[in-house]
């Protein structure tokens, strides 16, 4: 059993008869009143997010985890395949374990979290950035650069991001997978 004081992003927790993982706190400690904790929870099993307060102190029911490292194979429609890297066994997933199934293309190598209780599975973390090729996007329109413009691009994965106006067909950019969001144009 740990306390709300053990309550960090990535801990799972068993929380209304099922397992959640914890992606975002607050510890808020009002001048009047007793402290809590403001989370936001992810539902490994069905990818649904809630958001709930425990009151400080509060007991909560720690799920112990081990991380390995798998690399994605491909996605068949309904499951997603990975491969372990240590011993080559594969597993399958549900698009709902993973956060941004869109930004992973084939050969990614991501941190699986596993249930030390019955070996399962129970959600995908991606690395914090991924770099991926520009398919397609719309010619930046010259003279419309005084404020931050964007336009929309799709990249390789087939997710859409918008970017920069110099951004062209066939860039690499490094985009931030937690966000979704454009950080950079690599240069090769």
């Amino acid at each position: 059993m740990a306390s709300t004081s053990d309550i960090r992003n990535g801990l799972c927790i068993r929380y209304n008869h099922d397992i959640y993982k914890i992606i975002e706190f607050l510890h808020v400690k009002p001048g009047k009143g007793p402290a809590f904790v403001r989370t936001k929870l992810k539902s490994v099993t069905t990818g649904k997010v809630i958001d709930n307060t425990f009151s400080a102190g509060h007991k909560i029911d720690d799920v112990r985890v081990e991380t390995h490292k798998f690399q994605y194979l491909y996605n068949d429609g309904e499951f997603y395949h990975f491969m372990n890297e240590a011993d080559y066994t594969q597993i399958r997933l549900l698009e709902a374990a993973l956060d941004r199934p869109d930004l992973m293309k084939e050969g990614e190598v991501v941190t699986v979290l596993i249930n030390t209780e019955d070996n399962l599975p129970l959600s995908v973390e991606m690395p914090a950035s991924v770099i991926l090729e520009v398919t397609h996007t719309e010619p930046g329109v010259k003279g419309n650069t005084a404020t931050n413009a964007t336009k929309p691009a799709t990249v390789e994965t087939g997710a859409e991001v918008n970017v920069p106006l110099f951004i062209n067909e066939g860039d690499k950019i490094k985009i931030e997978t937690e966000k979704g969001t454009y950080k950079e144009r690599v240069k090769e």
